[in-house]
Order: C-alpha cells, then sequence, then structure tokens
C-alpha cells in the first residue's frame, strides 16, 4: 500500500489524515506535545506504527499550519511539500461536508474564515476569538488549565446567572427575537455564578461570536452552508449555540463527521486532486 499524508502542525497539537494514494481513507490520529517538531515527528512515527507502515510506502507527505515553516527539509526522507494552510481549510470543509461551496469556519486557537467553491478558495478574514481566548479566560477566571477541564465545567453551567438576555430587559414581544436570546455576555453576573457557570458564560461567549461573524459573511454571499471545523466543535454545548443561530438567521451550520480533521484532510486532498485522484474526504 501507499499512502499519502496530511499534517496540519499547530503550535503543539499535530492532527494527521492519511489516504491511499487511490483516495481511500486509512486513518486519522492526534498528538499533542511541547513544541511542534516533537509533535510532528512523534505523530508521523505513531501514525506509521499503528497502520503497520513502512516509510519506503509513504508516497508523500503534505504539511500545513502554522508550525509547518519550522521544517526545513523532508521529513524521514520522504518526499515531503507544503500547502497555504488556508487552501488546506477550504479543501478540507468541502470534502467532509460534502458540500460544492460553502463558508469554512476553522476554530482554533484564533478563527479563520474560508469562502471555497467554484471560484476558488479565499480567506475573507479571522478573529482573535477562539478556543485560546477560551481557555486563556477560563484559566484566570475559573482556574481551569486544561480544556478538558473547561468542558467538564461548563457541563454543570448556567448561563441565567451570567448572561444577560432579552426577557430579562424587556417583557414586550420582539418579532424576531425570542427571550432567552443574549442581549449582553456576562450583562447579568450574579453574585452567586459559579466557576462552571462562568466556564459555560466564556464557551456561549465565543461560539456565539464566532458564529454572528459568519452569520454576516454569508449576508454579503450567496452561500447559507458554514461548514465548522477545528477542535472546538467537539464541545458539546457548541451545537446547541449554533442551532440557535440557525433558527434566527436561516445560515446552515455544519460539523461534519472529523470537523477537527478538516485541514490535515484538506491538506493531503491538495496532493491527490493534483495528481488526478477523484475523492469525497471521508
Amino acid at each position: 500500500m501507499s499512502a499519502v499524508i496530511g499534517i496540519d502542525v499547530g503550535g503543539s497539537t499535530t492532527k494527521i489524515v492519511g489516504y491511499t494514494d487511490g483516495g481511500k481513507l486509512i486513518s486519522v490520529l492526534k498528538v499533542e506535545a511541547a513544541d511542534p517538531l516533537t509533535s510532528a515527528y512523534g505523530a508521523l512515527g505513531k501514525f506509521i506504527n499503528e497502520n503497520n507502515l513502512t516509510l519506503p510506502e509513504v508516497k508523500q507527505i503534505i504539511l500545513t499550519g502554522v508550525g509547518s515553516s519550522l521544517f526545513k527539509k523532508e521529513v524521514y526522507g520522504i518526499p515531503t511539500s507544503k500547502v497555504d494552510e488556508f487552501e488546506a481549510i477550504g479543501l478540507g470543509g468541502l470534502a467532509l461536508s460534502g458540500k460544492k461551496e460553502g463558508l469554512i469556519v476553522s476554530m482554533g486557537t484564533g478563527t479563520a474564515f474560508v469562502r471555497a467553491g467554484k471560484d476558488g478558495i479565499r480567506h475573507i478574514g479571522g478573529s482573535g476569538v477562539g478556543g485560546g481566548t477560551v481557555l486563556g479566560l477560563c484559566s484566570k477566571l475559573c482556574g481551569a488549565t486544561s480544556f478538558k477541564t473547561v468542558v467538564e465545567m461548563a457541563a454543570g453551567g448556567s448561563l441565567q446567572r451570567v448572561d444577560l438576555n432579552i426577557g430579562d430587559i424587556s417583557k414586550g414581544i420582539i418579532p424576531t427575537l425570542s427571550a432567552d436570546t443574549t442581549a449582553s455576555n456576562f450583562g447579568k453576573m450574579e453574585d452567586g455564578a459559579s466557576h462552571n457557570d462562568l466556564a459555560l458564560g466564556i464557551l456561549n461567549m465565543a461560539f456565539q461570536t464566532i458564529g454572528m461573524m459568519a452569520v454576516f459573511a454569508c449576508r454579503n454571499d450567496s452561500v447559507k452552508d458554514v461548514v465548522l471545523t477545528g477542535t472546538l466543535t467537539l464541545v458539546p454545548c457548541a451545537k446547541k449555540v449554533f442551532n440557535a443561530l440557525h433558527k434566527m438567521h436561516g445560515v446552515n451550520f455544519i460539523i461534519p463527521q472529523n470537523a477537527i480533521y478538516a485541514t490535515a484532510t484538506g491538506a493531503a486532498l491538495s496532493y491527490l486532486y493534483k495528481n488526478g485522484t477523484k475523492n469525497d474526504g471521508k
């Protein structure tokens, strides 16, 4: 078997997606380490071992992500190339969602917005609000030093003691806004608000901010499909927030299978597409 491997090298997390050179998915893998080089080399070694591959069977490695610039030579002597991260985000998002065009939102440490479709792939902007924001605020406000802890705390939280809703400030009926629509994130902050409440409030604020930026982007475009990718898609409360935004604004928020591997998927597919392999990414 000959394999093509896409590697998304983050600051401390590396995601790998492997395909046969015929376009069949082999497997996906995520590894965390103290630095990008250690993370990427460790992830590749683990991937090769777990899938019973040998180095000669790896036909091509395609790197992307913020840490890819650290690689100055071939990895383990295997032919190695790089692809622009925004191109990888666009290709991966479309392939995993099965859409021909859409707004691909990559929710990582920060958030990138990529328009992808028949007219090409274009980075239209980004936001500093992302997983880094969540973890930084939770570290100071809730004492949570890992994302796993943040998610666990948020599961026991309530927004009623943190956020100010439309129903809190208006008893009248507003046709376009339900009573539970957020009027102000952290606009209530009751004295009895717990760390769990704060963790949920921070996640809710991040998702609402990202979601509304996507809604505004879609209003200047014909596309109504927003494909959500990145590690934040794993947070349970994400679907609830994006479903609420869908009902309010008519934008379709899609979290595809393997959404956290979208960028690595796009890296691998960039090579397969250029070499004539048809593939749906799944």
